[in-house]
């Protein structure tokens, strides 16, 4: 099973309307910072909360970017899979892979995967002022580490796990100078994650 290192709860709604759609990135993480390989320590906290979130949150979006190695380990899972609401949902909404080492994607027999790998600011905007709702980036650390230093995401969405993973890559390994975020939302499941909801805090 791959990783499913996607958001739950409402987090995706506390984005301010605006003309443009909002890129919203969300991760399960530690509390040491883990986010690498979460089905190893995440599902024993997957309650009702954390499904109803993902209702929610399929409903606040309808396009998804992932970088290489998500893509890698869902295009071989997801195009074939017929029981996860998931599955349907991401399997259906248009897609876009952040590679510059890729030459091609593909995703089963579905039409609707496109590669990046050009300018990325370029790439964001065009993608945002197109209609729409949310774009998501579910996982992808490495990605949405970039992204975030370069002033590319809305809100960042943090599953915090109460565990301790001790190993694995950490969203913030080799993270680079001060970034002040705003918590925009904060709610606990009832298995004790805290799903908190940020948004970089304005300049000046």
């Amino acid at each position: 099973m791959p990783d499913h290192n996607h958001p739950t709860p409402d987090m995706q709604t506390s984005a301010p309307h605006t003309n443009v759609r909002n890129v919203v990135a969300s991760l399960f993480i530690s509390l040491d910072g883990v986010t690498e390989a979460p089905e190893q320590w995440q599902f024993e906290y997957f309650d009702a909360d954390m499904e109803a979130g993902m209702i929610a949150q399929m409903e606040a979006e309808d396009t998804v970017i992932l970088g290489r190695r998500t893509y890698e380990i869902w295009s071989a899972f997801y195009p074939t899979n017929t029981e996860l609401a998931y599955a349907h949902h991401v399997n259906r909404v248009p897609k876009y892979v952040v590679s510059n080492s890729l030459d091609s994607v593909s995703w089963g027999s579905w039409d609707n995967v496109s590669l990046l790998n050009g300018n990325l600011a370029e790439e964001i905007a065009r993608l945002k002022q197109q209609p729409g709702k949310n774009i998501s980036i579910p996982g992808s650390a490495t990605l949405v580490r970039s992204m975030l230093q370069d002033d590319l995401i809305d809100e960042l969405v943090l599953l915090v796990h109460p565990v301790i993973v001790g190993r694995g890559t950490r969203l913030f390994d080799d993270w680079s100078g001060l970034k002040r975020m705003q918590l925009v939302h904060s709610t606990e499941t009832r298995s004790g994650v805290m799903i908190l909801s940020y948004r970089p805090q304005q300049r000046g």
